[in-house]
């Protein structure tokens, strides 16, 4: 069977693409150019598909019998605050757009549709609550809020024929260059400041594995569902430390962030179906293996 991704060559995409090829689906990436040759380990095919809310793409969806939507326009390098100065365009496109893309996918007759959402559409909450799907929802920025309406469009839009469900995502690590922490290390690695903090992280990988989950798991257990993807909490310090090791880096290690600010993710929800994350083994194999690289 046939998956559309959009967003298939970004960052958190491509973790996606990848699980699903490993699985022995057919892949369509879509997006706004052609993947480069062989970014991915086994052939895709490529559809030019948009964010802009006045286009008709039904046709894009012709072959896909799942979608799974992972495009955000948003200014590089950021996701919260992606809205630079204009935001009236990044609403249009990331909640508009959006919306005319799932819409269009069930006019076509996609049986599935996966939304990544974010874990900002719970917004700040007291340090160390835990956050659960039940919880009413708080989102303080426009990134946050755009998700939150996105989840709310596929929801209503969930019917027995077409099973939509939003994964609330933490932050996406992994192996893939380019990396999330390559600015990090590079500032470490040359003796400039590093703050020390603290984030709850997931693997690409697994969060790969939770989309490949909704896809095969019974539609009725699922569809206009919500679950948290989360996994480890980490800090400066931790991402750090075997870079120092492996490079014989003579620069100190910021000091342990204080991780009962954090606010955790329950991953109960989705634990329940099957998902289990990789935990710290993965997370430790995945820096040495990032370390080892920069030999």
């Amino acid at each position: 069977m046939k998956v559309l991704v959009s967003g298939g060559t970004g960052l958190v995409g491509r973790y996606v693409v990848e699980e699903l090829l490993a699985a022995g689906y057919q892949v369509i990436v879509g997006g706004r150019r052609a993947p480069l040759p062989r970014l991915f380990s086994r052939p895709v095919e490529f559809a030019a598909l948009s964010l802009d809310p006045d286009k008709d793409q039904i046709d894009v969806f012709d072959d896909a019998y799942f979608f799974v939507h992972a495009a955000f326009s948003h200014v590089p390098g950021k996701y919260r605050g992606g809205e630079g100065d204009d935001p009236k365009s990044f609403r249009r496109l990331n909640l508009d757009g959006t919306v005319r893309l799932f819409e269009a996918a069930k006019r076509a007759g996609t049986r599935r549709c996966v939304f990544l959402s974010s874990r900002a559409v719970y917004g700040e909450r007291p340090a160390g609550t835990e956050l659960i799907e039940t919880m009413q929802p708080k989102p303080e920025t426009l990134y946050g809020q755009i998700k939150l309406d996105a989840e709310g469009a596929l929801t209503h839009l969930s019917t027995p024929g077409f099973a939509g469900v939003s994964l609330r995502a933490t932050g996406i690590y992994g192996d893939l260059p380019p990396n999330k922490w390559d600015s990090l290390i590079a500032d470490y690695l040359a003796g400039r400041p590093v703050a020390a903090r603290a984030g709850t992280e997931v693997h690409g990988r697994d969060l790969g594995r939770a989309v490949r989950l909704m896809l095969e798991t019974d539609s009725t257990r699922i569809s206009g569902e919500i679950f948290n993807i989360s996994d480890i909490s980490v800090d400066t310090n931790d991402i750090l430390s075997p870079i120092r090791r492996e490079m014989g880096c003579r620069h100190a290690l910021p000091a342990a962030a204080d991780r009962a600010m954090l606010n955790p993710m329950s991953t109960a929800k989705i634990r329940a179906l099957g998902w289990t994350p990789g935990g710290t083994a993965l997370f430790d194999e995945t820096m040495h293996r990032l370390a080892a690289g920069l030999s």
